[in-house]
C-alpha cells in the first residue's frame, strides 16, 4: 500500500487479506476499499451497541456476539474475517472488552442428508 493514496490501512486488516507468505491476496485500492466500508460500519454500529446495552441490558460480550452472528450471515455484505475485525474494532471505539469471536455453524438445510438411524 505504497501508492499515493492518503487513507492508512493499519496492519490488522491488512492481516485480513494477507496470506501466509505476507502478500496481499486482492488488489491494493479494493483492500482499502474493503477497510473504509468495514470502519465505516464499525463506527455506525457504535449508537447500536450501546442503544442495546442500555435498552436490553445484555452484557457487553453478548452484544458484541449477536452483532458478530449477523455479520457472519451472506446477506450481511462482508467476509466472516471482515466481521470479526469490525466487531473487534467495534469494541476498541466502545472501549469494551472483545470476547473470543467464532464464526457461527451454518444451519443445516431441507435437502441436506440425514444420518440414517443405527439399527
Amino acid at each position: 500500500m505504497d501508492d499515493d493514496n492518503q487513507i492508512h490501512v493499519p496492519p490488522s486488516f491488512m492481516a485480513v487479506y494477507t496470506n501466509a507468505r505476507g502478500r496481499l491476496t486482492e488488489r491494493a485500492d479494493t483492500v482499502r476499499t474493503r477497510y473504509e466500508l468495514c470502519e465505516d460500519l464499525a463506527g455506525h454500529l457504535v449508537e447500536h451497541a450501546q442503544t442495546l446495552y442500555h435498552v436490553q441490558a445484555p452484557s457487553e460480550s453478548e452484544i458484541l456476539s449477536r452483532i458478530h452472528a449477523g455479520l457472519c450471515t451472506a446477506e450481511s455484505g462482508v467476509s466472516v474475517a471482515e466481521a470479526t475485525w469490525i466487531v473487534t474494532r467495534l469494541a476498541e471505539l466502545l472501549a469494551w472488552q472483545c470476547p473470543a469471536l467464532v464464526a457461527p455453524q451454518p444451519e443445516p438445510t431441507d435437502d441436506a442428508p440425514q444420518p440414517s438411524p443405527a439399527g
